[in-house]
């Protein structure tokens, strides 16, 4: 995926402007398997989280129906934002809502306990745009705290949204992660997307040392 100028945000805002949000092939009414790992990871009402990619992601409102008090969401897309904000409501201003790459803006140090992406990392298909996202987590998340990081297994798709994608294993998220982040969960998830595709995604559940 080339990184060069808005060419990312330019993508994603033509996606979430021409399709509907829950069309698009990574939507899931809910997040049942990052659910499943935040919970084993002791997410809590007190827990600093923010979703990378959320964009106009249905995690966020099932974090607010569980009481969380500091979520925050990250996207290369307003419109994927606003597309959020607009189903949330009044619920939005509980949100820190920050449109930007997660390669360049600037997050503060040990500012998050858990970090979420599905299908952001993915996209990362330069080793060095990779190796750049994991020192983004690994000086965001404070000492302890966890990151979710799921993406297309090896035997998933090698495209999604028209762009290529690098397909991981848990094990090479986390080789990718180390030595800042060990792995301490995995998960394997066969999506049916919208349109009846199945697609093969693999979850790594990583603790912040």
């Amino acid at each position: 995926m080339a990184r060069e100028g808005d060419e990312p945000r330019n993508h994603w805002q033509n996606v979430y402007r021409t399709r509907n949000a829950d069309s698009v092939s990574w939507y899931r009414p809910h997040l049942e398997v990052s659910l499943e790992l935040l919970t084993w990871a002791g997410l809590s009402v007190t827990s600093r989280l923010i979703d990378v990619g959320g964009g106009a992601s249905t995690l966020i409102d099932d974090l607010l129906v569980r009481g969380l008090r500091d979520v925050s969401v990250l996207d290369v897309s307003e419109e994927a934002l606003a597309l959020a904000q607009r189903r949330l409501g009044e619920r939005a201003n509980a949100v820190k809502w920050y449109a930007g790459d997660v390669l360049e803006i600037a997050l503060l140090p040990g500012a998050f306990d858990f970090w979420h992406d599905r299908a952001v990392l993915h996209f990362l298909t330069r080793p060095a745009d990779a190796t750049r996202y994991a020192q983004t987590a690994a000086h965001a998340v404070a000492a302890g705290g966890y990151a979710v990081i799921a993406g297309f297994a090896p035997d998933g798709p090698q495209r999604c949204s028209g762009l290529p994608v690098a397909r991981r294993s848990p094990q090479d998220i986390a080789t990718l992660f180390a030595p800042a982040f060990v792995l301490v969960q995995t998960r394997a998830e066969q999506h049916r997307t919208p349109a009846g595709i199945e697609q093969s995604f693999a979850y790594a559940l990583l603790q912040r040392v």
